[in-house]
């Protein structure tokens, strides 16, 4: 007989060993080693049986087996010790409360958190990324509190048919068999978050908390009897559904989202957030929702907008227009009611997300509209989102474009073997340990990838449809001695899964070269509904099944975390090949270096800022080749030349065994990356440059009955009415010398009619610099121009270059509240 529901219950602990509920519950032992022996060596079989899962150990442990470890003095005092280490972790000061002049709180949203595989609430990059932020914010003791979606399959789990080809399926979740707990009133009922949805429905959705350490994650759930029955299908699945779903995804974590943490905040005493982190456009509304809470307390539409976009932070993680969310403007238009945020007029959001097509609305736009402070994840990301999203910021050198960078990071305790840990040392000293050493543990590690390889391929192949007594095989895959590379991540098109197989043969020679092989390890999911991505991962599998190299090459299906870390662990090089530069960032090569491995990467995302020469291998990019075939022949056969000639040599050529030259790569390695690519770098980043600027700026337009929010609304009024009619009516540089030299001073004037405005309101400059065939100007000087009186200016300028320059002259909108000159994305030019 078939269960029509399957559901958890929780095991009743013995009173000795009750602490361990609370050891299970909170993520932190996902990163904490001591914990995690301590739930293995409960009874390691069913460690082993349960995933390493502490919730579903402590339920498949007997209740006899568990009186019996309750009558063991020496593990009640080593729970008893863990406790009390989780409790100083989860109270102490840490770095954030020594600091000076910081939000009290900051609420995190992101579409997707990948904590830990036993929460499978992620698909990729993105959602790795966002747990590693909880977790390095609760090493540091910043006080986040996180916002997701709790899906109720989660992303899919990934199997291949006989041929090849991608298959998912959907387990369903239980929470009550997840790491997570109810958030409750103080009656003990559940709380319930609401949203208006169109046709007079309502959708609720009830808060999971999560603890990541001390960061509580709020993850919103819709599978509730309250909902009809497509509304409580709203949360179940991640990216999954047509736009109509996707909408009604975003909404809830975007509006509902808010009104969770302000559940959360009243429900238990925690700060409320100053500032509000849109990891990505999908939680965008949250801004609406905030400004419909400001409107409420008698501010305008205006008004309620400057104090949101003050506290606010956007991180686009986009570097093609393709990856952003967009919506028609009519669906939008039937979801954004005023039901759901009354009061708050229509036009006024619709007008957040416009874009060059005006039948669309584009969350990235609405994202950077409603936020201060915007970024990219990488210095050359960062660099692609000014040139993406220049057209908000019309008029402006892309340079002055107001979108940051903070370079992402990986959470080293998550990522990093314990062994690496033990013998280097802490990141950012030098490693003492020999050549041998480091050898030593490059080989063991390489050993035990090798055993799961094998292990996985074998399971893999049972689920495809083999027998047992066909496999033997398996035992032999993979060989512990050969130079081991690994490529996993997603399959959209630009990360070009396939293109190691742009010349068959010359791969082939590589896996089979009797001195020097090589064995690569592929893994990763394509979108269901990407059945190009699906058409890439089977020309993999079917040149891995060939009897001749599949001892050398193997697709691992089912790519997660629980597999990623043995890849990262384990392989000697991890190969990145994007076409440039369409990685925003790639932070799975960060995590092979954690651990002693070698990069060979196209220079795109994280790998361009941070590749030195002497810590991996750059795969030179044929830029300029608009024809996309030429360009993947000329980059595929770079890439086989430096495997040929540069790696593989470095790896074999030994000296009484050991490979100088490769373990001086890796402790080069181990000793500059390892500190650069720690997530608790770029937490500090956010903290310092992002989210402590952005409280204080929420400060000043909050206080003395949101004086400084009417101030600014006021200010871009009277700017918005005069803008259209400010011009530079005449400009005069008879000041130049008569023979310029690099230096001389050069007094340019000019006339302004500014309309109305006063000469406080804006700011004149005058610009010189180098000049180019069409007269645009480049590496330029800015220098602000002096009011004489009426309408007349003047500056003085050093010429700042030799050669060929040219100057003019522009109109900035100036305010104390704004962060710079182009956030309006207003000025006048000459």
């Amino acid at each position: 007989m078939r269960a029509l529901r399957r559901f958890t219950v929780r095991a009743q602990l013995p009173e000795p060993l009750a602490p361990l509920q609370t050891l299970a519950t909170n993520l932190r032992w996902s990163w904490h080693p001591a914990t995690r022996e301590l739930f293995a060596a409960l009874d390691p079989a069913a460690w082993e049986r349960s995933g390493e899962d502490p919730v579903r150990l402590l339920g498949e442990i007997p209740s006899s087996t568990l009186r019996e470890l309750a009558e063991d003095a020496e593990l009640v005092a080593q729970v008893r010790d863990r406790a009390a280490d989780l409790e100083r972790y989860l109270t102490e000061d840490r770095w954030y409360q020594v600091q000076q002049d910081l939000p009290a709180a900051i609420a995190y949203f992101s579409m997707e958190f990948g904590v830990s595989e036993v929460l499978p609430n992620y698909s990729g990059g993105l959602g790795v990324l966002a747990g590693d932020h909880l977790k390095a914010a609760s090493d540091l003791g910043v006080p986040l509190v996180a916002v997701g979606l709790l899906y109720q399959s989660g992303y899919f789990r990934q199997s291949l048919s006989l041929d090849g080809w991608q298959l998912e399926h959907y387990p369903v979740l239980d929470p009550q068999g997840l790491p997570l707990q109810l958030l409750t009133d103080g009656a003990g009922a559940p709380v319930l978050v609401e949203v208006a949805m169109p046709e007079g429905r309502t959708l609720a959705a009830r808060v999971w908390q999560a603890g990541v350490g001390r960061v509580p994650l709020l993850l919103l759930d819709t599978d509730i009897e309250d909902n009809d029955a497509d509304l409580r299908a709203v949360t179940d699945r991640l990216y999954g559904g047509d736009q109509d779903h996707r909408i009604k995804q975003e909404i809830l974590i975007g509006v509902g989202g808010v009104r969770a943490v302000r559940a959360y905040c009243r429900a238990t005493g925690h700060p409320v957030p100053e500032v509000f982190h849109t990891n990505e456009g999908h939680a965008g509304f949250l801004g609406l929702e905030r400004i419909r809470e400001l409107q409420s307390e008698d501010l305008d539409f205006d008004q309620a907008l400057a104090a949101v976009r003050a506290g606010t932070v956007f991180t686009t993680h986009t570097p093609v227009p393709a990856g952003i969310d967009r919506f028609p403007l009519d669906l939008v238009r039937r979801y954004l009611t005023d039901a759901l945020l009354p009061g708050v007029p229509t036009d006024r959001l619709l007008a957040m997300g416009a874009e060059d097509d005006p039948s669309m609305f584009n969350m990235a736009h609405m994202g950077l509209r409603l936020a201060q402070r915007a970024n990219g994840v990488s210095k050359l990301h960062g660099e692609v989102s000014r040139g993406m999203f220049g057209g908000l910021w019309a008029g402006f050198d892309a340079d002055e474009v107001p979108i940051g960078s903070v370079t992402n990071g990986v959470h080293g305790h998550t990522w990093e073997n314990p062994d690496v840990a033990s013998l280097v040392g802490e990141p950012g000293r030098p490693v003492t340990a020999g050549d041998a050493e480091l050898w030593g543990l490059r080989n063991a590690l390489r050993a035990r990838l090798v055993d799961e390889v094998r292990r996985r391929v074998r399971a893999a192949w049972l689920e495809r449809g083999a027998s047992t007594p066909e496999l033997s095989w398996t035992d032999h895959v993979f060989d512990p001695d050969v130079l081991t590379v690994g490529f996993a991540r997603r399959v959209p098109t630009y990360k070009r899964l396939t293109l190691m197989l742009r010349d068959p043969d010359r791969l082939r020679d590589l896996l089979l070269d009797p001195h020097r092989p090589v064995q690569l390890i592929v893994a990763g999911k394509s979108h269901p509904a990407d059945d190009g991505g699906k058409a890439l991962i089977q020309q993999i599998v079917r040149f891995a099944d060939d009897p001749a190299v599949r001892h050398r090459i193997v697709f691992l299906p089912d790519y997660d975390m629980s597999m990623a870390r043995y890849l990262y662990w384990g392989c000697d090089v991890w190969l990145n090949n994007p076409l440039r530069p369409l990685e925003a960032c790639g932070t799975s090569g960060m995590k092979s270096a954690l651990n002693g491995g070698l990069n060979l990467s196209i220079r795109d995302g994280w790998w361009d800022e941070l590749y030195d020469g002497a810590n991996g291998w750059a795969i030179p990019t044929a830029d300029g080749i608009d024809d996309p075939h030429k360009r993947d022949d000329l980059e595929a056969n770079a890439l086989y030349e430096l495997l040929a000639t540069r790696v593989a040599p470095a790896f074999y050529e030994r000296d009484e065994g050991v490979p100088a030259k490769w373990t001086g790569l890796v402790r080069h390695t181990l000793e500059t990356l390892r500190p650069e690519v720690q997530a608790t770098r770029m937490v500090r980043e956010y903290v310092e440059g992002w989210y402590a600027p952005a409280a204080r700026a929420a400060r000043v337009v909050t206080e003395s009955a949101f004086a400084g929010a009417r101030a600014v609304a006021a200010y871009r009024a009277r700017l918005n009415a005069a803008w259209t009619k400010v011009q530079v009516a005449g400009v005069d540089a008879s000041g130049l010398p008569d023979t310029p030299v690099v230096g001389a001073p050069m007094t340019v004037r000019a006339v302004v009619d500014l309309n109305g405005l006063t000469p406080e309101d804006v700011t004149v400059e005058a610009i010189v610099g180098r000049v180019d065939d069409s007269d645009e100007l480049k590496d330029t000087v800015r220098v602000p121009m002096k009011h004489l009186g009426d309408e007349r200016f003047e500056a003085v300028v050093p010429l700042p270059h030799a050669g060929l320059a040219g100057y003019t002259v522009r109109v900035l909108p100036t305010h104390p509240l704004l962060a710079s000159q182009a956030e309006l994305g207003k000025v006048v030019l000459a």
